[in-house]
């Protein structure tokens, strides 16, 4: 099933998203980091917006979901886990649980690590996810609450995913997460291109979001964390864990 999509920068680095159902006109953001750019998206498109989807509870994802609401009327869905932590909310969902934008169908995934409430909204027809902080262009979510192993367990639901699984993350951080990137796994040739990708975006303005899975496969580090080249980029043995490699590139990241 196709779906509309009208994606913009919000605050200084966050990724604004419509999603829309062309067969019935409904329309979701997910999340709303500040109410004026995603009303004036609104504006630019003509789409009449009925849905907000949040992935989590972070002030700068749910910062103009009361303005937002209060213009459109939009139903607020957001995860259960959150609690009050999140404004005027309509509908609270968990795992397993499904939503709907008209015609258009998403499962949700509770996907901790970055922050325990944390959920992901899969598409599967249209082929979207709608990742939030869990995973990035080039890279994956800090890991503010919880173990990383809790963040890597949840990265691994993306890897069963088709390949042209188109991934919309929460922020553009694609040119640091390249630099890191390519620190880590030096030799990677698509890896590289897809950094000077990255850098031919920024100086027109644009941003390599939405990813595909089969880009982020070949090139994120924290997804290829299974391969000898990045047991090798954090002098771990080639035979170690996919998950200890991940934990290692994972704190290094945080220092880097």
């Amino acid at each position: 099933m196709d779906a509309q999509i009208k994606t913009f920068l919000c605050r200084s680095d966050n990724i604004g998203v419509l999603i829309r159902d062309p067969g019935t006109g409904a329309c979701a953001a997910i999340d709303i980091p500040e109410a004026a750019p995603v009303l004036k998206a609104l504006e630019d498109t003509g789409w009449r917006l009925t849905d907000i989807l949040v992935t989590h509870r972070h002030g700068d994802h749910i910062a103009g979901i009361e303005e937002v609401k209060g213009k459109t009327g939009a139903r607020v869905t957001a995860p259960r886990k959150a609690g009050d932590a999140i404004p005027a909310v309509d509908i609270a969902v968990g795992e397993g649980d499904t939503v709907t934008v008209g015609d258009l169908v998403a499962q949700v995934w509770e996907t901790p690590g970055h922050c325990n409430d944390h959920i992901t909204y899969w598409f599967e027809d249209a082929k979207i996810i709608c990742a939030g902080d869990t995973l990035f262009t080039l890279g994956c979510g800090r890991v503010l609450e919880g173990p990383p192993e809790v963040l890597w367990r949840s990265l691994q639901r993306f890897t069963d995913l088709p390949d042209e699984t188109q991934v919309f993350s929460g922020h553009d951080y694609v040119l640091s997460n390249g630099k890191f990137a390519l620190a880590a796994d030096p030799d990677n040739e698509a890896l590289r291109a897809r950094v000077a990708e990255a850098e031919t975006a920024r100086r027109d303005g644009s941003f390599l979001i939405p990813s595909t899975l089969g880009q982020e496969r070949r090139t994120n580090p924290f997804l290829r964390s299974g391969t000898s080249e990045l047991a090798k980029g954090v002098n771990l043995p080639a035979g170690s864990s996919s998950e200890k490699v991940f934990v290692t590139l994972r704190s290094w990241k945080d220092r880097f």
